[in-house]
């Protein structure tokens, strides 16, 4: 009986310790819009929903395994024609493409 129970707690604690589920080989974040549907989900709570929705559209940058994203200022001119400058800040994350942790988030001034 001893054996027994020995094995099966052993068979628990290796299910326990063996990781289990699904990993995709692209990261969990594995393009640019899945980036912006992640930062837009965590900058919103944080920011403010009207704040948000000023800086779309949002734009995502892969650099090895971290994802940036930033809006676009909110004026006209700049939304119309990159070229032109604003003054103000955006709101920005920082991603991984891993396990789609945040590393950062802020909103520049």
């Amino acid at each position: 009986m001893r054996k027994v129970i020995l094995f099966c707690s052993l068979c628990v604690l290796a299910a326990a310790l063996y990781p289990q589920g699904v990993k995709p080989t692209n990261g969990f974040v594995s393009d640019a819009a899945t980036a912006v549907k992640v930062a837009e989900a965590v900058l919103t709570p944080v920011y403010g929903e009207k704040v948000i929705e000023s800086e779309r559209p949002f734009k995502a940058d892969l650099l090895g395994d971290i994802w940036t994203v930033h809006g676009t200022l909110p004026c006209p001119e700049a939304k119309a024609d990159n070229r032109v400058s604003c003054r103000g800040g955006v709101a920005t994350a920082k991603i991984s493409k891993a396990d789609a942790h945040i590393i950062s988030m802020w909103h520049g001034k």
